[in-house]
């Protein structure tokens, strides 16, 4: 019996990545989604036949096992709290929150929660961890890793550029939740950070340049740049230890192949460009974030734990805290 999934949002991140991802496991059922608009209405029903249009959350959590939280941040933690009340299987696209606290208070509630932090499932991420853990690069050094996009014109339309906190916009929420959960996964938490924030384009009200910097124990640190004002952006990972470099380029293509139309399992899917190890050639690891979503079924049939611990993206979160801290006091933060 298939694992019946909800979808509550179904702007960029339910119609782009959660909807196909669930679609493509074996055992995952997409059975009903929440849309108020009846465009994307018809963009759901035209992608994946047969689902459930719900016009309101009370009608998208009947009859389904897992609700997936797809909405802007500021709605995160009241949608996942309704479905923790139903018993339900919670599914929180990150950041889970737009503050600690709220994140905190979620994790608290008890029930069954995890997080959509889909790019551990990146294939340049993943490639860098197994080199790691086979010591191939000897002990590690330093950590240098880029999201970085030229979109010069702001859209105030959008809420990620909209100043009022509770909403989480800005690209310290948006992309450090990746960069700064990546870091802390391959090297552990931090015991300090320093950060940059600035708003650089005409018109910008959040910051859209970052410069994050953790200190990890052990010496080792991550150099972290994130944002929207990058024409020439930076090389998108670079990991240095005693033994030896990895060094790759260009983000993982899956967004862009979901958003495309490809699936996983098609010819070419979560494929990029060889890294290098030195001066050789390296093939990346294929990027899976089909990965995550089979970890969501066997954690709801209760074969499994989370795939990703919410207390995880809770830390990340008072990291990305004290990095806001840090540029405004312009000063190293070791207490977070």
């Amino acid at each position: 019996m298939s694992v019946r999934v909800g979808i509550a949002g179904f702007g960029l991140a339910g119609r782009v990545f959660h909807a196909p991802l669930v679609a493509a496991v074996d055992g995952l059922e997409l059975s009903a989604v929440m849309t108020r608009s009846p465009q994307r209405a018809e963009e759901a029903r035209a992608a994946h036949p047969g689902v459930r249009i719900a016009g309101d959350l009370g009608a998208l959590l009947d009859g389904i096992d897992v609700l997936v939280v797809a909405t802007p941040n500021s709605s995160h933690v009241d949608i996942a709290l309704a479905g923790l009340d139903r018993g339900l299987a919670v599914v929180v696209d990150k950041p889970v929150a737009p503050y600690a606290d709220a994140a905190r208070r979620l994790v608290d509630a008890g029930g069954r929660l995890t997080v959509f932090q889909n790019r551990r499932w990146d294939g340049d991420f993943l490639t860098a961890r197994r080199l790691l853990r086979e010591g191939v690069l000897g002990e590690p050094l330093r950590l240098e890793s880029r999201f970085e996009k030229f979109s010069p014109q702001v859209d105030p339309a959008r809420w990620r550029e909209q100043p009022d906190a509770a909403e989480g916009g800005g690209v310290l929420l948006d992309l450090g939740a990746h960069l700064v959960d990546q870091a802390v996964q391959l090297f552990g938490e931090p015991v300090a950070v320093y950060a940059e924030l600035h708003r650089r384009r005409p018109g910008a009200r959040v910051e859209d340049d970052v410069f994050i910097a953790l200190e990890h124990a052990g010496a080792v640190r991550s150099h972290l740049w994130m944002g929207k004002a990058a024409p020439l952006a930076g090389p998108r990972l670079r990991l240095s230890g005693l033994a030896g470099g990895f060094a790759c380029d260009g983000l993982d293509p899956q967004e862009d192949q979901l958003g495309a139309g490809m699936r996983p399992g098609d010819p070419g899917y979560g494929e990029a460009p060889a890294g290098r190890l030195g001066d050789e050639p390296l093939p990346l690891e294929r990027g899976r974030y089909e990965d995550f979503y089979a970890g969501v079924r066997d954690w709801a049939a209760g074969d499994a734990p989370p795939p990703v611990d919410p207390a995880d993206s809770v830390r990340v979160l008072e990291i990305l805290e004290a990095a806001r801290r840090s540029a405004g006091e312009r000063a190293v933060i070791t207490s977070f």
